[in-house]
């Protein structure tokens, strides 16, 4: 047997074991989830618009479901459903996945029936930014070919198992998926227990150093390295501490503000209910604020 026939014996393989598995999300088929256990289905964070979602079968059934509990800084959701007459996925064994491994992407694209590509793994342990700005590390880069509406949609071994979900495409013929490690499956449990977690937010919009030097030169300020505030959201942490469009986040609990990773890790790192000193220049005044975090976490989507 050769290359290709062996390529074509797995994908029947595949979408035999996992096909039926694949379901999509949304009327108009914006994504991609994965049957992981009965009345369970796992899809990408950034799928959702509200607490419930269309979710369509294999066999063109449909089912509404409901948001059991989501990471939106993890592109993570769960979502309970009928699953009725649906076996899930095989979980497989993500400690094979190195650069070289074959892989299958799954996805039903507008609901036009299933797709399965192939590709290689071309990278692990990769960063990109989830749907509001937040750092994913860990994930795998792949080059089997995800129409629009996979996201959410399983990436698979040879035999069907899961190996990961695809969450973030890069452009080029590359995309990114969350290892289906226990990891995941530990978050994917929680998630289905309505475990949402709650993160501390500033609530903030940001623009980097460079650009908040051009703006303050433009208006004869002098320069300053920091991060400038471009939007606050009504009622966010930072509102309630003062911090106003216009203002330059120059230090963060004393160490200076460069990029907004560095804020991003600051704030990761407080507890609910703690506050974090920063340091703003407003004009040429600057001042100290201390921002508190209740335990809503505060902030929303597209916010640091």
């Amino acid at each position: 047997m050769n290359l290709l026939e062996e390529i074509s014996e797995a994908t029947r393989t595949v979408t035999a074991a996992a096909g039926a598995s694949v379901v999509v999300i949304g009327r108009n088929g914006r994504g991609a989830g994965i049957v992981v256990g009965e009345g369970r289905v796992v899809t990408s964070a950034h799928n959702l618009r509200d607490r419930t979602t269309q979710v369509t079968f294999a066999d063109g059934r449909s089912a509404q479901g409901t948001v059991a509990g989501v990471d939106a800084d993890g592109d993570l959701a769960v979502l309970d459903v009928d699953t009725s007459g649906t076996s899930p996925v095989e979980w497989g064994e993500t400690t094979a996945v190195r650069p070289g491994s074959p892989v299958f992407a799954l996805a039903n694209p507008g609901a036009r029936g299933l797709r399965a590509t192939f590709g290689t793994v071309s990278a692990v342990d990769q960063t990109f930014r989830g749907p509001r700005g937040r750092r994913v590390t860990g994930a795998f880069e792949h080059t089997a070919p995800a129409a629009r509406g996979s996201s959410g949609g399983p990436v698979v071994d040879p035999h069907g198992r899961l190996l990961g979900i695809n969450t973030h495409r890069l452009g080029d013929g590359f995309y990114l998926a969350l290892p289906a490690d226990a990891g995941l499956r530990s978050q994917v449990e929680a998630l289905a227990r309505g475990e949402s977690p709650i993160r501390p937010r500033l609530g903030v919009g940001l623009a980097p150093s460079a650009v908040a030097n051009r703006l303050r030169r433009s208006v004869g300020l002098p320069e300053r390295d920091g991060l400038l505030v471009q939007a606050v959201e009504d009622g966010a942490p930072a509102d309630r501490a003062g911090i106003r469009p216009g203002d330059l986040l120059v230090e963060v609990a004393g160490a200076p503000l460069a990029r907004a990773d560095d804020l991003l890790d600051a704030v990761e790192a407080s507890e609910r209910g703690a506050t974090l000193a920063l340091t703003v220049v407003r004009g040429v005044e600057e001042r100290a604020v201390s921002v508190r975090f209740d335990d809503d976490g505060g902030g929303t989507e597209g916010s640091v």
